[in-house]
């Protein structure tokens, strides 16, 4: 059974900071692709970062470059996203994604809130 479960999220002050981890089963991790996206209220989903499988390349949206780091460990079968100076508008739901190929797995999310 493929699992993704997502955790870190909370409350936090602007200027914060928060790591989210995504714990992944029923799949071979190390092969996969994994993406953080996010949902804010009234808005679609956005990727926020992903990581390569293999090589580890990391990619990021525009407005959390240099803020957000996305990161791997292929033993414990789990991808990180460390966020630092937060800011009000990174409220969301932070959801984990995983893919290869046409293959993709979702986890349900945590939420993030960051108050001003």
């Amino acid at each position: 059974q493929v699992q993704l479960v997502e955790s870190g999220g909370g409350l936090v002050q602007s200027g914060g900071s928060l790591r989210l981890s995504c714990a992944a089963s029923g799949f071979t991790f190390s092969m996969y692709a994994m993406s953080w996206y996010r949902q804010a209220p009234g808005k679609e989903r956005e990727l926020v970062a992903d990581i390569t499988s293999a090589a580890g390349v990391t990619n990021y949206k525009d407005s959390v470059k240099g803020r957000f780091t996305i990161s791997r460990d292929n033993p414990k079968n789990t991808v990180y996203l460390q966020m630092i100076s937060l800011k009000p508008e990174d409220t969301a739901v932070y959801y984990c994604k995983a893919s290869r190929g046409r293959t993709t797995y979702w986890g349900k999310g945590t939420l993030v809130t960051v108050s001003s």
